[in-house]
């Protein structure tokens, strides 16, 4: 079996789910992201506690679409808050349609480092120790340099990026299977098949 880094040569049959995959987010709402692809996701990645925490009706979300837990070695935990965009992020002064504007992001990260949450397993309040900003499509340059600048340094120190290339590598080497109906002449549910004898 291969290694799990997303950053090594993928095989043909790799690159093929890489395209069926982006086909998919190319078409798929914000909650369809959330739900069938980064849930599962994070879930294979070793993150426990994953809980979608109001991305439907945006209550009591204080910036947060996701926040999960995970468990160092020394059984410590980590608090990690996510905010996603479906589109691309960018700085531009008015954003097109389906693009978010880093002001936004601004605002959603700072309000998703303030607040608590609370964690039922342990039965205590604890505040997000990083923030994952991720994309369904591409976060410039320009984006990360603006919200570098605009927090402060322990604030910029607990910011992280995911965008569509690292969801799309670390999905395919996770070897995680493909959302119902992205393959061509995928089954959609609830459909019945003949059987091939």
């Amino acid at each position: 079996m291969l290694a799990k880094n997303p950053h090594r040569p993928l095989s043909v049959a790799e690159m093929q789910r890489r395209a069926a995959l982006a086909a998919f987010l190319d078409t798929c709402s914000e909650d369809a992201l959330i739900e069938e692809v980064l849930l599962p996701l994070f879930r294979q990645l070793g993150f426990h506690r994953i809980t979608a925490a109001g991305h439907r009706d945006k209550a009591l979300e204080y910036g947060k679409d996701i926040w999960m837990r995970y468990t160092l070695p020394t059984q410590h935990f980590l608090y990690f808050g996510i905010q996603v965009k479906r589109g691309k992020l960018d700085a531009m002064g008015k954003s097109r349609a389906g693009n978010a504007n880093v002001a936004e992001i601004h605002n959603q990260a700072l309000m998703m480092l303030a607040h608590e949450i609370f964690d039922p397993e342990t039965n205590r309040r604890v505040l997000v120790d990083h923030a994952f900003i991720v994309a369904g499509g591409e976060i410039t340059k320009a984006v990360r340099n603006w919200l570098g600048n605009a927090l402060d340094a322990a604030k910029r120190s607990q910011i992280m990026f995911m965008d569509r290339d690292d969801i799309l590598n670390q999905f395919v080497v996770t070897n995680l299977p493909l959302p119902e109906g992205v393959l061509p002449g995928a089954m959609t549910s609830g459909g019945t098949a003949e059987a091939p004898f």
